[in-house]
């Protein structure tokens, strides 16, 4: 079976699952998005390993969780008092440490637990926020709407990444990183740019009439240039990790990580976009 294949039999059996979570929210869309920080997150702790850091693992994962459940039940009002628990906590966590004749490390392994707790489990919140947060249905009254809104999200970063990849192997010339990417271009990027915009403003008019056009232009533009710059981010430490995936948990596809790395690095721009505008 090729790999073409086997990607496609799994985004068939796959997105159904994600887009009903999606739409009826809830307890389904909070262990969905609760499943992509853990996961991601202990994909992004291995590659910190593939490095010979040691970051608190299970430490990490578990403040993650836990700030997901708080957003999940309260919305995200407790969440910088869990993120000074998280700051000391991990500190004690690696002063208590058993180690060996020598403190090594300490730098490295605080620093990649505490960023991953950040970018993965912070910003992964904001995901469970948009669909399931108090102030959004000041935006999207009707539940259905958060619903719809999410998979509008999911299919722009979808049909962003499609249009990129394609026109980027089809006419692209112009590298945008040799070093951490080298496969993607400009073109590819302006392309991916052009139709997140394009995807984001049609779901307005086909099944968000009440989202506003300002707001979903600035949904595409944030698609098209913050979630693209967030799988940037993600092969930057895929690179220095010296691996092409961040896990093979989906067969064809990679890792968690690397499936959603545009998603948790679009939605704390799109739930401040929203609560601002």
């Amino acid at each position: 079976m090729s790999n073409l294949t086997l990607r496609v039999i799994v985004a068939i059996v796959a997105i159904p699952v994600i887009l009903l979570a999606c739409y009826f929210g809830g307890l389904y869309f909070f262990i969905f998005t609760t499943a992509i920080i853990v996961l991601s997150l202990n994909e992004f702790y291995g590659l910190a390993k593939s490095k010979s850091f040691e970051p608190a693992s299970a430490v990490g994962i578990a403040i993650a969780a836990l700030m997901n459940a708080e957003v999940y039940s309260t919305g995200l009002r407790n969440i910088p008092d869990l993120l000074v628990f998280s700051v000391g906590f991990v500190l004690l966590f690696e002063l208590a440490r058993k180690r060996d004749d020598k403190v090594r490390g300490a730098f490295e392994n605080v620093g990649t637990t505490l960023s991953g707790v950040v970018y993965i489990g912070l910003f992964g919140c904001f995901l469970t926020a948009l669909r399931e947060g108090y102030g959004i249905r000041l935006v999207l009254p009707a539940d259905r709407d958060a619903g719809m809104f999410i998979i509008s999200i999911l299919v722009t970063i979808w049909v962003c990444d499609s249009a990129a990849y394609f026109v980027g192997k089809s006419i692209g010339k112009h590298k945008m990183s040799k070093l951490v990417s080298p496969n993607k271009t400009w073109e590819g990027a302006i392309a991916g740019f052009m139709f997140a915009v394009a995807i984001a403003v049609a779901s307005k008019y086909l099944v968000l009439p009440n989202l506003s056009i300002k707001m979903a232009l600035g949904t595409g533009v944030i698609v098209g240039t913050i979630g693209q710059a967030g799988d940037f981010v993600e092969s930057l430490f895929k690179r220095d990790a010296g691996v092409k995936d961040s896990s093979h948990l989906i067969p064809g596809h990679g890792g968690v990580f690397d499936r959603f790395d545009s998603l948790l690095f679009s939605a704390p721009f799109i739930y401040l976009m929203l609560k601002y505008l």
